[in-house]
């Protein structure tokens, strides 16, 4: 069983709250019958709190499937945690961006684009030293950093191939560093410092983890990017730019890991969240 669960797990016991495991992936619902969403054998109907902590891999037709049903939870009166609002707009790095900006939140230049000859000319306005990102992804996985206009035209020829959508960000130098931050509601549980052996800096990556406090202001600008999102809990990743000294959010993470923070920090971030639940079913 995943080491987050088993945390979880592991505090809703110690809290005495009666609790079910089950994946996302069995969901069968019924239009005009009962029960109406059942996973796993069990009525979610007859939930307070559904917590998600994945979104697996699958063919479009079954993630928005998969999104559909979290939302006739919260029609239904099941609190879905993080909203299937938040999630959809955190896993889409365009629309994430996009929430950021508008709500005066820092974040690196980046263009969005279909085509090729609008990818080359994305590259040429990003200074000719971009990271090309898959538009949904997480762990760092499929990121490539490009400072070559050959590359880049061999990259985004590749791509071109499989009718990718080319989300295309300028590259930050960072000194191979950047923050995690754990915000739980208003406020910032936990945070780490991720320093990576590469520009990547994900803890899945290799990234080792050393502790770090935020000040006030950092703090307060990390929270204000999970609500931006509309989660009631985020992982937030700040980057601290070599050219100007600024603080960048590169990603607000709806469904964060915490195993590698945890080994750095004081705070039990599964019971933290617990019971930030169970305050939100109590209200």
């Amino acid at each position: 069983m995943d080491w987050h669960i088993q945390s979880l797990i592991r505090e809703l016991e110690r809290a005495r709250v009666e609790h079910a495991c089950f994946p996302i992936t069995s969901f069968t619902t019924r239009i005009s019958g009962s029960p109406r969403v059942v996973c796993g054998g069990y009525d979610l109907e007859e939930f307070q709190a559904v917590l998600v902590r994945g979104m697996p891999g699958g063919s479009l037709e079954q993630i928005i499937f998969r999104m559909d049903t979290l939302h006739r939870l919260e029609n239904l009166g099941v609190k879905v945690i993080n909203s299937a609002s938040a999630i959809e707009k955190s896993v889409d790095k365009y629309y994430t961006s996009t929430l950021l900006e508008d709500a005066s939140v820092l974040t690196p230049r980046t263009m969005t684009v279909e085509g090729f000859r609008d990818a080359m000319k994305a590259f040429e306005e990003l200074g000719g030293d971009i990271v090309v990102k898959p538009l949904f992804g997480s762990f760092g996985v499929g990121m490539v950093r490009v400072d070559s206009r050959d590359v880049a035209h061999r990259v985004f020829k590749a791509l071109q191939v499989t009718r990718n959508v080319f989300y295309v960000q300028e590259f930050m130098p960072h000194g191979n560093q950047d923050v995690r931050a754990f915000v739980i509601g208003d406020k910032v549980i936990a945070s780490m410092l991720r320093i990576g052996e590469t520009w990547k800096t994900n803890i899945a990556r290799g990234a080792k983890a050393k502790p770090h406090r935020l000040s006030h202001e950092l703090e307060t600008l990390c929270v204000k990017a999970s609500k931006a999102v509309g989660c009631d809990y985020a992982g937030v990743d700040l980057l601290q730019s070599e050219k100007d000294a600024g603080f960048y959010v590169t990603e607000v993470n709806s469904t964060p890991g915490w195993e590698g923070l945890q080994t750095v920090t004081k705070t039990n971030i599964a019971d933290s969240l617990i019971k930030h639940i169970i305050e939100i079913c109590s209200r």
